[in-house]
């Protein structure tokens, strides 16, 4: 429970929620039992190398910056995982988890702010939602939709108020890279008087799709 496989270990700007723009270690672990068809890290599939928590947070300290966010992959698939968590928020960083709807958050450090990705119908997986996970959701995590298409902006509205998201946390609707117009997702949710964030993946208008940034 001490050790995790890691794919990577890097700084960069955080491009998405409510940390966007900060400094952060990115610690991405290895492994995803999912596979949505938008997925930008298959590369975190499989590989990396088995590192202890306290080599982890070791590698994090000498990044001298206050942001973590835990990724993958899917982190929450390796049982170290909640260890990590706990570790970090211990150590006085501020968490984040970045994880799909498809595993249970219920374990998760209350100190640590959830990303969920409730996965919509074009990534593949939407079968995979436990919507069970909704009433573990805190006020300041986050639910993030990827939007593909109008049939995923439409499916995301409904899930949307099904669940009365927007009174349980804050909503990100996500353009997904190279198939949803940004524009035309922003201009949606402005007519539908949408109680959510629109954001764009930061990182990427800055980088493009460079591993490890």
């Amino acid at each position: 429970m001490d050790k995790l496989r890691i794919t990577e270990i890097f700084l960069s700007i955080q491009g998405e929620s409510s940390f966007v723009g900060w400094p952060t270690v990115f610690v991405r672990l290895t492994g995803c039992p999912l596979r949505c068809v938008y997925c930008d890290t298959a590369y975190a599939f499989s590989g990396g190398e088995i590192r202890t928590i306290s080599g982890i947070l070791k590698q994090v300290r000498a990044y001298q910056t206050r942001h973590v966010c835990v990724t993958g992959g899917e982190p929450l698939a390796q049982p170290g995982c909640l260890m990590l968590l706990r570790s970090l928020a211990e150590a006085g960083y501020a968490v984040s988890l970045e994880t799909s709807g498809a595993l249970d958050i219920a374990e998760v450090d209350r100190r640590v702010v959830k990303v969920m990705d409730l996965k919509t119908p074009s990534s593949g997986e939407e079968g995979r939602n436990i919507y069970a996970n909704i009433e573990h959701l805190l006020s300041r995590d986050q639910v993030k939709f990827v939007i593909m298409n109008r049939d995923d902006y439409r499916w995301s509205v409904e899930i949307l108020h099904k669940y009365r998201l927007s009174e349980r946390c804050e909503v990100l609707f996500s353009p997904a890279n190279g198939e949803q117009d940004p524009k035309e997702l922003a201009e949606m949710i402005l007519a539908d008087r949408l109680s959510v964030r629109f954001q764009l993946q930061l990182h990427k208008i800055l980088w493009g799709d460079t591993p490890g940034k």
